[in-house]
């Protein structure tokens, strides 16, 4: 049967059930883990260590993670990560009843939550390609209603369902979140157990991690779809640190009107996800993801360019679009062609890349809209957007995504990444140029 006829297989909703369940709880977090901050201190500084104690498990330790991940069972990996994730969430619930809670309590939950959500992550994008058994139209097809299910859980329902939770006390958002993280790891748990590949030979962590980076940047096609997620994060965050500001002053909204604005970018977001598989045929994948990066700088420009409340959430919907698809034609693409040995450690050194590149964003806005006007990093981050497009649309073009879609099919189950043996020249493959380290991040 063609990949377009198939059925995607029985486990793959078991697997959508509890990352949707997951993502309501996340979002419900999300919304209440800062209030509950609020509660104790109104330092500024000791509100971002909490937030900032989220992202920093993925910069610390995101390429280890996925060298682990890759030795481990992956569905193991993901229902160990949400049920011990459960029983931390219970630790602030008991301190809110003891009267212990504190702000170093919440920054420690918070980057422990991060960890497990690191494992979590980047095994379900190790387990998503053999369940599905590495067909690119299934893969698109599944991260699209992965994404959708995510942003709108997240997105939509959570953060409402986490403010109203937090009216009936501190601990019940909590409470709330670590249910959901048992139904999920119960339903994960009953997923069909997949073989996976078994070392033949030694070696340590770092070169395992080592090697699972190296591939992305030796590779064309894998370092193009990493360079997306990597500027557009410098951009996208230039924009959301000063995106209240420029609302409030250039737009004229009140701060109903700028939830609006989020809403509308998130309906973009879920509208892009349910159209990129449909992108991805008619126009390629390649020059599909070309597009959604030309219409996300696009977007931006002419947010910064209108004072029209009504504008600005168009411009914004439309950005979600093409983020929205780009979030699930990169994925996809990069589950289908990563040998099953490396997904791991490739998908974390992508993920990895993008979590650095956040507050490299977040001080280029402020410092931007600082020095010059509030309009400032939007050209600035339309600037990045556009040239990143004109960058990587060679090195993820449709010749070059189908080349390494044929290669990744003729490649033998064989791989020598897990024997410590050099990676052989795929002749489809040509070498990327050295590329500086900070542009990366």
């Amino acid at each position: 049967m063609t990949s377009e006829a198939r059925k995607l297989p029985q486990g793959f909703g078991r697997l959508w059930t509890a990352q949707t369940i997951s993502s309501l709880g996340d979002g419900v977090t999300h919304a209440a883990l800062p209030l509950i901050a609020l509660t104790l201190t109104r330092d500024p500084m000791a509100l971002a260590v909490v937030t900032a104690a989220g992202t920093l498990p993925w910069l610390l330790f995101g390429v280890l993670g996925g060298a682990l991940v890759d030795r481990w069972d992956r569905r193991s990996t993901m229902w160990v990560a949400d049920t011990a994730r459960a029983v931390l969430l219970a630790i602030p619930a008991a301190a809110v009843a003891l009267d212990a809670l504190s702000i170093p309590l919440l920054a420690a939950v918070a980057f422990l939550l991060g960890l497990g959500g690191l494992f979590f992550d980047t095994a379900a994008s190790a387990f998503l390609p053999d369940l599905l058994q590495r067909d690119p139209a299934l893969l698109e097809r599944a991260n699209s209603r992965l994404r959708g299910a995510q942003t709108a859980m997240s997105g939509f329902a959570g953060p409402p369902a986490g403010s109203a939770l937090l009216s009936l006390g501190r601990a019940v958002p909590l409470l709330a979140d670590a249910v959901s993280f048992l139904l999920s790891a119960l339903l994960v748990r009953s997923l069909p157990a997949m073989p996976r590949p078994v070392a033949q030979a030694r070696e340590s962590l770092l070169r395992q991690a080592r090697a699972g980076a190296s591939h992305v940047f030796h590779d064309r096609v894998l370092l193009g779809l990493a360079l997306r997620p990597a500027v557009g994060n410098v951009a996208f965050m230039a924009v959301e640190t000063v995106l209240a500001l420029f609302a409030h002053e250039r737009l004229g909204v009140d701060a109903y009107g700028f939830g609006l604005l989020l809403t509308a970018e998130a309906t973009g977001g879920l509208l892009g996800a349910g159209l990129a598989s449909h992108l991805g045929r008619r126009l390629g994948t390649g020059t599909a993801l070309t597009c959604t990066a030309a219409v996300e700088g696009l977007a931006i420009l002419g947010l910064a360019t209108t004072s029209a409340p009504f504008v600005a959430a168009l411009a914004l919907a439309v950005c979600g679009a093409g983020m929205g698809a780009t979030m699930v034609l990169g994925p996809s693409l990069r589950q289908a062609i990563v040998p099953a040995g490396l997904m791991g450690r490739v998908a974390s050194t992508s993920r990895m890349l993008a979590m650095c590149a956040a507050p490299l964003g977040a001080f280029l806005g402020g410092w931007l809209a600082t020095a010059y006007d509030i309009r400032t990093p939007f050209y600035a981050a339309a600037g990045l957007l556009l040239t990143m497009t004109a960058v990587t649309a060679s090195m993820t073009s449709n010749s070059r995504v189908e080349a390494a879609l044929r290669a990744a099919a003729a490649t033998p189950a064989h791989d020598p990444a897990l024997k410590g043996e050099e990676t052989p020249e795929d002749p489809t493959r040509e070498s990327a140029p050295a590329v500086n380290e900070r542009t990366m991040s």
